[in-house]
């Protein structure tokens, strides 16, 4: 017998049924907006109901999504991180440049460029937990140290005539009649093994514990500190990837890349339901929420809608994401 199911006998309470347990979910609400924006778009545009179009938004959103699956992990401990986007970058331009301008074989640049991101990851970790200092403003920090060590690292020039191994996730193959990069694959792929872990592991209870309360989960054997490094270095080495996607897709390594990423991140994650107060939400929900965006820049650009409105939409969307959240929250005290 659950905890919930207890409480529930003794309190002479019904057990909540599936169907209400559905719709009480953290994403169902998200989930909503994205099925009512898609049906808008559909019966605006004769072009949105399409493969080839379902395909382009994979595409342009599986960068920022994966970068949203470590910002996950971390405003799910009530954290938060800025430097997601400039750390990307960097992690792209080590990558590139040791493929191209070095002896080391590609594979060994890309693991290089992952490994630099997961550092950051350790140093914003360890700064946030044994120093301590408040995530805002150790991201923060990290963000300018990054973006300063990029434009260093490469000499503020292009990296081009990157090898086939480096972009190689930037194919396609074909699903039915659509062509699907296996970026956007990777992406999927990544999202259900951290639903998984965070859902179905003891890993996954002690984040969200983590999130509920510092002082309870440690009082309950949990060691805060470690997880909490090992969240912020895991969301490194995803951010690794997600500077390897990058490079994939625009072929090249770009230093001016990442400086919108970390706003879009944090958008992808409030849209899909996670609580920036720490101890709700899931990885499934910010997927949702990544599409929401993507869903939205696709259909107002289809509709010929000028990007400038198209930031005004999304800055709308987490204003009332957030608010919503607070309500909850004032509900649920």
């Amino acid at each position: 017998m659950t905890t919930s199911t207890a409480s529930a006998l003794y309190s002479g309470a019904k057990e909540p049924t599936p169907l209400r347990r559905i719709l009480m979910a953290p994403a169902a609400g998200p989930f909503g907006a994205l099925i009512l924006a898609s049906l808008v778009f559909a019966l605006s545009s004769d072009e949105f109901l399409t493969g080839g179009n379902f395909s382009l938004i994979l595409q342009q959103v599986m960068v920022v999504g994966t970068l949203a699956i470590g910002q996950t992990l971390v405003i799910l401990t009530a954290g938060i991180d800025l430097s997601v986007g400039a750390v990307m970058a960097f992690g792209g331009i080590v990558m590139a440049k040791l493929a191209v301008s070095s002896p080391l074989p590609a594979p060994l640049a890309i693991l290089a460029g992952v490994l630099v991101c997961g550092a950051f990851g350790l140093a914003n970790g360890l700064l946030v937990r044994l120093v301590p200092l408040p995530p805002f403003i150790v991201t923060l920090g990290m963000l300018n140290v990054a973006f300063a060590l990029t434009h260093i690292f490469s000499e503020e020039q292009t990296v081009t005539d990157l090898p086939r191994s480096l972009t190689g996730l930037g194919e396609t193959f074909p699903l039915g009649t659509t062509d699907v990069t296996y970026g956007s694959l990777l992406t999927v792929v990544l999202f259900l093994a951290f639903a998984y872990a965070l859902g179905n592991t003891a890993w996954g209870q002690h984040v969200y514990a983590l999130g509920n309360s510092s002082e309870s989960a440690r009082l309950n054997g949990i060691r805060v500190s470690r997880l909490t490094i090992s969240l912020y270095t895991v969301a490194g080495l995803v951010y690794g990837i997600a500077a390897l996607l990058l490079v994939s897709r625009t072929g090249v390594g770009d230093p001016q890349a990442g400086q919108t990423e970390n706003l879009d991140s944090i958008t992808a994650v409030v849209l899909g339901g996670t609580s920036l107060f720490g101890g709700r939400g899931t990885v499934l929900g910010t997927f949702v929420g990544v599409l929401i965006v993507g869903v939205f820049r696709n259909g107002l650009q289809l509709l010929g809608v000028s990007s400038v409105y198209q930031t005004l939409v999304t800055g709308v969307l987490v204003i009332l994401a957030v608010t919503i959240d607070q309500i909850s929250r004032k509900k649920g005290r």
